[in-house]
Order: C-alpha cells, then structure tokens, then sequence
C-alpha cells in the first residue's frame, strides 16, 4: 500500500498594509488538518480558497475606505487652500495670466 499524503500544519493567510498614518493586518486561520482522502483534500483547498477570496474581498473594501477617506482630506485641505486664497485677495482685482 503506498502512503498517504498528509498536511498537519495551521495555514495562515495574513496580509499586512503599512502606511505613515495607518496600518492594518488581515489575518484567518485555516484549522489543522490531516489530510488522507482526495475528499478531505479537496474540502481543504476549497476551505483555503474561500479564505483566499474572503481575505482579498476585505482587503479591496479597506482599501476602498481609505481612498474615500484620503480625497476627503484633500478635498477638504483644496477647499482650506481656496478660502486662503479668496481671503488674501479678498479687495484686490485678480487678474488671470493666461500664456
């Protein structure tokens, strides 16, 4: 009888994002597993790559939140940049160069 092939380790899928102001760490863990059928091989990749889409799909939503979040701050850092602007010319004809 030929042996069997088996997996016995946890298997982690962990992703990390780093930036100046923010971090944030996706991180499942698949069960254990000893793995003997073809059956219970396939129910363990298939387990695996719902963690693997799971994982992504959070990972995209993050992501998406923090763009969101980032044209806030620069819409709202323009809008400080244009009362400035209006209040040092506020009396004074503006005049546009154009080239």
């Amino acid at each position: 009888m030929a042996p069997q092939d088996s997996v016995s380790t946890t298997t982690t899928i962990r992703v990390e994002y780093k930036a100046p102001t923010v971090s944030k760490t996706f991180a499942h863990v698949l069960p254990s597993a000893v793995v003997i059928s073809t059956t219970e091989k396939i129910a363990y990749l298939s387990a695996l790559r719902g963690l693997v889409v799971q994982t992504q799909e959070e990972v995209n939503a993050f992501l998406t939140a923090k763009m969101e979040e980032d044209k806030a701050v620069v819409s709202l850092a323009g809008a400080k940049s244009d009362e400035k602007k209006a209040e040092e010319d506020y009396g004074e004809e503006v005049v546009d160069e154009d080239d």
